[in-house]
């Protein structure tokens, strides 16, 4: 699957001087929403990814995303996947699981992004879910920014990654940008200004 293509003939690869919600900048930006406004694209990529989660003959009972970005890949591999869906979400700046959602003892928990940087909010919902007694088998994402390792992939993981390495990463394509400090960002020298894109911004 071409993935980097669908996100381009998507206009969801983005390019300009972006501000970044780790503080840094980029020149280019991916934005899954362009994707998967399109529930058909959603779909297939879903679709592409149980296959490889289901490859590994990974045993799963349920899905759960950190909402907003990651909430729509999850439903839509929960689905590819035929396992049930719940989200977390940010109350007062913490991440929880609520609106009657609830997780059994030992329910075996994978945690889907849209896209996967560092694994921050990813590693949060995950955390919540454990501690309402669920087990974290896995993590997923339709993107991996290249900071964390990847099943079938031979990139390397970078130490800023948060996800843990005892737990398998699947994701369709890696999508690796230069990232830089605002102080050393060679755009901002340029006299460009940054822009911040996303659920987080505009």
């Amino acid at each position: 699957m071409q993935v980097e293509k669908i996100y381009k003939d998507a206009n969801a690869l983005l390019e300009g001087h972006f501000l970044l919600s780790s503080g840094k900048h980029s020149r280019y930006y991916l934005q899954s929403a362009k994707v998967l406004e399109d529930p058909k694209v959603a779909e297939q990529l879903a679709v592409e990814l149980a296959k490889m989660i289901n490859a590994s003959h990974l045993e799963i009972d349920t899905i759960c995303s950190p909402a907003l970005g990651g909430v729509l890949a999850g439903y839509e591999l929960a689905r590819a996947l035929g396992k049930r869906f719940i989200f977390a979400e940010r109350v007062n700046g913490e991440m929880t699981i609520r609106r009657g959602f609830e997780v059994k003892k030992g329910e075996k928990i994978l945690v889907c992004e849209d896209i996967i940087t560092t694994g921050g909010s990813a590693l949060e919902a995950a955390r919540i879910a454990e501690t309402m007694g669920g087990v974290i088998v896995g993590f997923a994402a339709l993107a991996n920014r290249g900071f964390c390792k990847r099943v079938g992939s031979d990139l390397v993981g970078k130490p800023t990654c948060k996800l843990p390495n005892d737990a398998p990463f699947f994701a369709l394509a890696d999508f690796e940008f230069d990232i830089y400090e605002p102080s050393e960002c060679p755009l901002c020298k340029e006299g460009s200004v940054a822009i911040k894109p996303g659920s987080r911004g505009n």
